[in-house]
């Protein structure tokens, strides 16, 4: 089905299936996936927001979380229509204003946006029943993006069999510590332009079809370690301790867990969490044709080397970052600029 036709089956079915009088839709920014987004605007000057994911892009998760957040008092978008044959659904339109895009200091709405999470967190299961685990053979599979995309495929590397082994001794390290956490409900992409503040101040919360069960701080990782934004460290260390006292004080964490643990499995998360999104990046662009995450390698492999460099057990995974992929993603970076000759 062409762009246009399926564009008009999303008008009818649009006008059929909303409240709002005379319904047109407008795009909007897309994501990272193959879904598209509609702005449903009418002559009453509501709006609804349109989501369009024809198959296999399946509605069901988001419908099933989107339940299950919303009776744990998380705000996200009510779904007041939806049809998985077509792959349409309606839902609450919460706005445009995205969690730093007001006059509140930053400080301030990173505590309301970690304030959410036990709810989140107590989210374990859906009307479809458990949320998937975030297992060793997820972690395995979401390792090997970094190994396969980035490594590979965009920087063209091909690693000796000592690099292969050092490699899978530092996944295996990532794996071991993931799996020895707290598990809890995870949005599993808890940052920055997933949360929106709307019309009266509330934190909403959107793009949480991939929710599971895994370690505890993975959506802390995801919200103070963004892809997307990089925070100063005491910044993220004052929240980090702020959400260790939380978590405790809501039961979700046993008090016998200190500060310094909590660090270091936020410390272990993140070098799985960024491992992934700059294997995702690359395939992104490779796959995918959008280029525009290209931009967010750089940040995603700095945090790599932040953070390997605070372990000793880490030294030499330090040290083959900073020889082997630093030096080969700044080239690749710097030939990506370079003008062409001119003939």
């Amino acid at each position: 089905m062409n762009s246009t036709n399926r564009l008009e089956l999303l008008q009818a079915w649009t006008a059929q299936h909303s409240a709002l009088p005379q319904p047109t839709l407008q795009l909007l920014a897309g994501d990272a996936s193959f879904r598209r987004y509609y702005r449903v605007t009418s002559t009453a000057q509501q709006s609804q927001v349109l989501v369009d994911a024809p198959p296999p892009e399946s509605l069901e998760p988001f419908h099933s979380v989107a339940l299950a957040y919303l009776q744990a008092g998380v705000l996200v978008p009510q779904v007041h229509a939806s049809d998985t044959q077509l792959g349409a659904m309606l839902l609450d339109d919460l706005g445009d204003c995205l969690l730093l895009q007001t006059e509140a200091p930053a400080y301030d709405r990173y505590r309301q946006a970690i304030e959410a999470l036990p709810n989140i967190m107590r989210v374990t299961e859906t009307r479809l029943g458990a949320l998937p685990p975030y297992d060793l053979e997820l972690l395995k599979r979401e390792n090997a993006l970094f190994f396969e995309w980035l490594i590979g495929r965009h920087l063209g590397l091909e690693l000796t069999a000592a690099e292969e082994k050092l490699w899978q001794g530092f996944t295996d390290l990532l794996n071991e510590r993931s799996l020895q956490q707290p598990r809890v409900g995870v949005h599993r992409d808890y940052h920055s332009r997933n949360l929106m503040i709307t019309a009266d101040n509330q934190l909403a919360v959107i793009d949480f079809q991939d929710a599971v069960v895994g370690p505890i701080t993975y959506d802390l990782v995801s919200l103070l370690r963004d892809c997307y934004v990089k925070w100063p460290a005491d910044f993220v260390d004052g929240l980090v301790a702020y959400a260790h006292d939380m978590l405790r004080e809501e039961a979700l964490l046993d008090q016998s867990v200190s500060l310094a643990e909590f660090q270091e499995w936020f410390d272990w998360t993140g070098l799985q969490r960024h491992t992934k999104a700059s294997g995702i990046f690359a395939r992104l662009f490779h796959r995918d044709g959008k280029s525009g995450y290209l931009a967010d390698i750089p940040q995603t492999v700095g945090y790599l080397t932040d953070i390997a460099g605070r372990y000793e057990i880490l030294n030499p995974y330090y040290d083959w970052l900073e020889e082997r992929i630093v030096p080969a993603l700044n080239a690749k970076n710097a030939a990506a600029v370079e003008p062409a000759c001119e003939p």
